[in-house]
């Protein structure tokens, strides 16, 4: 299943790390982030126990698809399965897609981060439904031991994967300042997670967000 963007311009990401920091859990934020308007969630706790992971899926997951979003879990296809979730998203080092798809069907949602033109090349090979590229700008938010890949290479990016009809989902240090131009430079989504927590109100920031992608 390919991911339809045309009304998920903000790929908004619940990271536990980041929500701590906030002074908010996963399911709060998760709320917040709903009423503002967001409908595309992921749900990023890499060091959570699975049973803690799981119930706050499940409760992401209920509050999202009462408003007709949809919730994809980071890394964890079990849990997503177990959470009724959408699907999933993996890295470079995690579960390969087609392995994804034999645990959650074709109808999931299955994305995958690239970095590198070789990444991006073997990414479009796989049965995904979004291809991730980041980061875009330099962030402390998440390692990925890559350096910034700039506005340029998701113009690359977007235009080799347009040529599969796949939709490209740029990350890594974008803020309401530049979303714009990201989408401006072929993203069809742009994934948030740092920025959405940093003026104290989510649900505002969420809102300012969908103006500024003229959603």
């Amino acid at each position: 299943m390919r991911l339809e963007t045309s009304n998920l311009r903000l790929y908004a990401i619940l990271d536990a790390e980041v929500a701590e920091r906030a002074g908010s859990t996963l399911v709060d934020l998760a709320s917040a982030w709903l009423a503002g308007g967001a409908r595309l969630l992921q749900v990023r706790a890499k060091q959570m126990p699975t049973r803690q992971l799981l119930d706050v899926c499940v409760a992401v997951v209920e509050r999202a698809h009462r408003v007709g979003g949809r919730v994809i879990v980071n890394d964890r296809a079990d849990v997503a399965r177990l959470a009724a979730a959408d699907g999933v998203h993996v890295g470079q080092e995690d579960l390969p897609p087609r392995d994804v798809r034999r645990i959650l069907g074709a109808g999931a949602i299955v994305g995958l981060s690239t970095h590198t033109p070789a990444q991006v090349d073997a990414a479009l090979t796989e049965p995904i439904s979004y291809l991730a590229i980041g980061p875009v700008f330099g962030t402390s938010t998440k390692s990925t031991g890559y350096d910034a890949v700039g506005l340029e290479r998701v113009a690359t990016a977007a235009a080799r994967a347009r040529t599969r009809g796949i939709p490209v989902v740029a990350i890594g240090g974008i803020t309401l300042d530049t979303a714009a131009e990201v989408i401006a430079a072929g993203a069809a989504s742009v994934a948030v997670i740092s920025d959405l927590t940093s003026a104290g109100d989510p649900e505002a920031r969420v809102r300012a967000y969908l103006r500024r992608l003229d959603i």
